[in-house]
């Protein structure tokens, strides 16, 4: 009897997503981008709030600010500038769910959604062959200048896209499931 072989797609996704720091001048297109904000318009999020707002940066000019004048000291992001587009992922709290709520509880809610809808970003790249970069060494009200957002949007991460110019790594170091659960 032979055993049969499971297929485990998101498990299969989830380790093909690595990040990507050097990419091809190859365009994202406009198609792609809708996939991809589509499948962060779906995530879910505590009480449906959907903290999350996007600036799709594709002009040259505008993401080489992003990255000069938008990141922190320290390291050198001008790899990123090569990328087809930078999404800026920013959070707009809505007062019960993500300002009262994690005074009780001390759970920041919307940095969670925020995770959550940035990781279908990623994910959702990676599917359709595309390389990414989630990059939170920034500074947010640089950010929020440079895309022109209103004072109550806090940029918290931008999202490298584009087509990679080399291979990305298959295995990623990771601690073993022993050392970061504790079954009871």
């Amino acid at each position: 009897m032979s055993e049969e072989k499971k297929e485990y797609k998101f498990l299969e996704l989830a380790r093909k997503r690595s990040s990507c720091r050097k990419y091809l001048s190859k365009e994202v297109t406009d198609e792609q981008i809708k996939i991809i904000l589509e499948s962060a318009r779906i995530a879910p999020s505590a009480c449906n709030k959907q903290p999350w707002r996007f600036a799709v940066v594709k002009n040259c000019e505008v993401k080489t600010k992003l990255i000069k004048e938008g990141t922190l000291f320290g390291i050198n992001m001008d790899w990123a500038i090569g990328a087809s587009v930078i999404i800026v992922v920013g959070e707009k709290k809505s007062f019960i769910t993500h300002k009262v709520a994690p005074q009780i509880s001390k759970i920041d809610y919307s940095l969670i959604d925020i995770g959550i809808v940035g990781e279908h970003i990623v994910l959702q790249a990676t599917e359709l062959g595309l390389g990414t970069c989630w990059i939170g060494w920034i500074k947010p009200d640089e950010v929020r200048r440079i895309v022109d957002w209103e004072k109550d949007i806090k940029p918290l991460a931008l999202i490298t896209v584009g087509y990679p110019a080399e291979p990305l790594e298959k295995e990623k170091l990771r601690f073993p499931i022993e050392k970061t659960t504790k079954f009871i």
